[in-house]
């Protein structure tokens, strides 16, 4: 069968033939073809969408009961594109390399339409100029992506890219072979999904901080950088381009670890018994949303201050003991709200808000924590629990015999569905049947979940969130060496990855006052000159990591919590527009004034 090529000729090189029109390779392969022609900026959008459309699918079997229409036609859709623009982007990448178009061949393969190029047969005109299609961006866009591109091919050079995603898929299939959980679904999710994601996240954070110092450092030591600048290239778009670069890197590699985890998750809960499974789906596989009590603050402030006002009229204490007189009067008023007295019942109002439109038939969990006043002889202690309003709510349900639960820490357990009013007010009722006082603390004391979403989409968004960090530390790398030769960036960018997993030293130190440390016996601490520039210091680098710190992914995921679209776009914005943005600016302001001869002067 005869098709068309088009010859492209270059003087150093042979001929080059490029088949126009459609693209089965393409429509079929879609990103792996994109990769395997050298097309790597085309192969990592690509690559991303598709990954984008499998969770879109997840989520849409997860609502429709197993359909996935509208993905399918995303998916067959975007794969014409690709068959319809593939052999343009291939032109487009040849032309870039030097090459011109010598016109149009007719024959049954490549290599025949170039020997009959270049055994003298004329060629036609060239129809149609190829175009880039969706990816045809401004002049300074492809400069920028030109520079991403060509940190692509240095990892592939360096073997980076395959070493990595070895040692990734490693610690995914590695982990849960060396460390055999329990049996059950709370130790199979400690197992494969805290432990390999935490894993997964160091190695990748390692692994761009080590790139990133090395992919400009190393350019500007080893005078490749020099050659570079002198193009008609700003300054600003090679540091642009090495982080978006680095950023692709990173979204292939934590798509294919991420995948890995995801797979392997699917195929080991099916190893469980069969109530392992369910509680696996009830409570882990599932991202669930929670409702609290409202607060009572704004109460005890109020009672607060009326108490404190009747005690300033008596004139009993002096204008010092005034704010800790307060703060007495307060924490008795948090008491009296938290305690519940032998025989007592306490009373819980929770408010499902919109959620209650969604919720009926569906079980919902109570999450609940309480402390004593004195131990038990057995350690536990008897909970009696009722839920739902006789006369108000479709269901009523209480305990047929009494719970016995340990102080001082969490414990999770269903109820039935629709024991929630019109208005989505849920009614708990605790009955203190030992003979002791308990306490339940309003922050954590009483929680109520409830399932959101599925496990699919949650599970990227938790990737997104660590996606953000990885963004923030590339441009810390990549700032660190803007300015500094590559051991020092490397080492001081370390030095912040090793601090931010040391934030409990840290924030003991600031509390102490001193990195001296304290003397429990003597209830003393000690002092040094060096906690004048260290402890301001610490208390700085602690609002910087706790900044991209409050969004813990991994702790959401194995607990079977809701990460939502609105803790993704708040990590976006704070983690890598803020943090991300600060390094950003700053390293970029310093490699437009960084003199780059005396670099090669130094080495």
């Amino acid at each position: 069968m005869l098709r068309e090529f088009e010859i492209f000729t270059k003087p150093s090189a042979s001929p080059v033939a490029v088949k126009r029109g459609f693209s089965w390779p393409g429509f079929f392969f879609t990103w792996i073809w994109a990769f395997s022609r050298g097309l790597w900026l085309h192969g990592s959008v690509l690559l991303a969408v598709f990954l984008g459309l499998f969770v879109f699918a997840v989520g849409e079997m997860t609502l429709f009961g197993g359909y996935h229409f509208v993905s399918t036609t995303l998916s067959l859709a975007l794969q014409f594109l690709i068959g319809r623009k593939g052999n343009s982007w291939r032109a487009v990448k040849i032309e870039r390399y030097g090459y011109s178009s010598a016109g149009i061949m007719t024959a049954k393969s490549p290599s025949e339409s170039v020997g009959a190029f270049l055994r003298g047969k004329e060629t036609e005109s060239a129809k149609a100029k190829s175009t880039m299609g969706f990816l045809h961006l401004p002049g300074w866009f492809q400069r920028v992506f030109a520079i991403a591109g060509l940190t692509w091919k240095a990892a592939f050079r360096y073997r980076l890219f395959i070493v990595i995603a070895v040692l990734l898929l490693a610690a995914v299939v590695g982990l849960p072979i060396l460390i055999k959980d329990d049996g059950t679904a709370r130790g199979f999710t400690q197992i494969l999904l805290t432990y390999t994601l935490t894993v997964i996240t160091a190695l990748l954070g390692i692994s761009t901080l080590w790139l990133s110092c090395g992919t400009l450092a190393r350019d500007i030591e080893e005078c490749q950088m020099q050659m570079v600048v002198v193009k008609p290239i700003a300054r600003w778009q090679i540091w642009l381009g090495k982080w978006l670069g680095l950023m692709s890197l990173n979204a292939a590699l934590l798509a294919i670890s991420g995948g890995s985890v995801y797979a392997l998750l699917q195929w080991r809960a099916t190893k469980l018994p069969a109530e392992e499974q369910r509680i696996l789906r009830n409570e882990i596989f599932v991202a669930r949303g929670s409702a609290r009590e409202a607060t009572f603050e704004k109460e005890i402030e109020q009672a607060t201050d009326e108490r404190l006002k009747e005690v300033l009229a008596k004139g009993q204490i002096g204008p010092e003991e005034i704010k800790l007189v307060r703060q007495q009067i307060k924490e008795q008023f948090k008491a009296g709200a938290q305690v519940v007295p032998p025989g007592a019942i306490r009373p819980w109002q929770i408010n499902l808000g919109l959620a209650k439109n969604y919720l009926h038939g569906q079980p919902l969990y109570l999450r609940v924590k309480f402390n004593a006043a004195e131990k038990s002889p057995s350690g536990t202690f008897y909970a009696l629990w009722q839920a739902g309003s006789p006369g108000k709510t479709k269901n009523y349900w209480q305990t047929p015999e009494p719970m016995s639960l340990a102080p001082d820490t969490f414990h999770e357990f269903e109820i039935p569905p629709d024991l929630f009013d019109e208005s989505g007010v849920l009614t708990i009722l605790f009955r203190n049947v030992n003979g002791t006082t308990l306490l339940f603390p309003l922050d954590e004391g009483m929680e109520v979940l409830y399932r959101e979403s599925g496990f699919g989409l949650n599970f990227a968004r938790g990737l997104g969130i660590i996606f953000c960090w990885m963004a923030v530390l590339a441009a810390l790398g990549l700032a660190a060496a803007s300015f500094l030769s590559f051991p020092v960036a490397s080492f001081a960018s370390l030095a912040v990855l090793l601090m931010a997993f040391s934030t409990g030293t840290m924030s003991s130190a600031v509390e102490a006052g001193t990195i001296m440390g304290h003397d429990s016996e003597a209830g003393t601490s000690g002092h040094s000159v060096v906690d004048v520039v260290v402890i301001p210091f610490f208390k700085v680098m602690l609002k910087l990591i706790n900044f991209a710190k409050d969004f813990s992914p991994i702790d959401s995921l194995s607990t079977g919590r809701s990460i939502t679209w609105n803790a993704l776009g708040a990590a976006v914005g704070q983690i890598v527009v803020v943090l991300g943005g600060i390094f950003a600016l700053f390293g970029i302001w310093r490699f437009n004034r960084r003199e780059l001869a005396t670099a090669q002067g130094n080495q």
